[in-house]
């Protein structure tokens, strides 16, 4: 199965990927709109779990995703390609991709999805739900146990990170940088490779 998703993937045109891309993130914001609706009491107490705290967000959110960039780019190197492999999606959409347009996309990303899975589900179902959700959603890595496992600690890895600040601001910054990065070595990489194939 994670074989026939790879080339559908491959058969889909750029344009394609992007806009199933968008789509999927819309349709997050508003099904967090309409879950937000019925479990907050009002716009203040969903205000409240943003708080413009710039050494919080750079020292836990930054720091954070630093250490989850590190420890991810060592087990790239140290395992084997194929059990890191995703089956091509991240390379279809950011390896053609030019930086600022990666910065929105990663940043449209990590907004829409804290806010669903740490602003509504963590903040209302608890840390755990939220966590394993998170996880569930990212069904593309469930045939490569690597992969898995990285994203289950990840996901557990932000959710207690907003548990300790309680701020969307950490979590969301968290979330884009390292999605950022990781997007900028795809693009880097690509372009490595093109030049070497010159």
């Amino acid at each position: 199965m994670a074989k026939r998703q790879a080339e559908l993937i491959n058969q889909m045109e750029d344009k394609e990927v992007l806009f199933h891309l968008y789509l999927t993130q819309i349709m997050i914001i508003i099904l967090t709109g309409i879950i937000g609706f019925f479990l907050f009491e009002d716009l203040e107490s969903f205000f409240e779990l943003w708080e413009w705290n710039p050494k919080e967000i750079l020292l836990f959110g930054g720091g954070s995703a630093i250490i989850v960039i590190i420890i991810d780019t060592i087990l790239m190197k140290v395992l084997p390609k194929h059990m890191y492999d995703d089956g091509g999606i991240n390379e279809k959409v950011f390896k053609n991709r030019p930086v600022w347009h990666m910065f929105i996309i990663c940043l449209v990303v990590a907004l829409s999805e804290e806010l669903f899975f740490r602003g509504v589900l963590q903040t209302h179902f608890g840390y755990f739900i939220a966590s394993i959700v998170f996880a569930i959603l990212h069904f593309r890595y469930l045939f490569k146990w690597a992969l898995l496992l990285v994203v289950i600690s990840l996901s557990f890895y932000i959710g207690w990170i907003y548990i300790i600040t309680e701020n969307l601001f950490v979590t969301i910054f968290m979330h884009f940088l390292i999605d950022f990065v990781f997007a900028l070595m795809i693009r880097i990489n690509y372009l490595g490779t093109v030049l070497n194939e010159r």
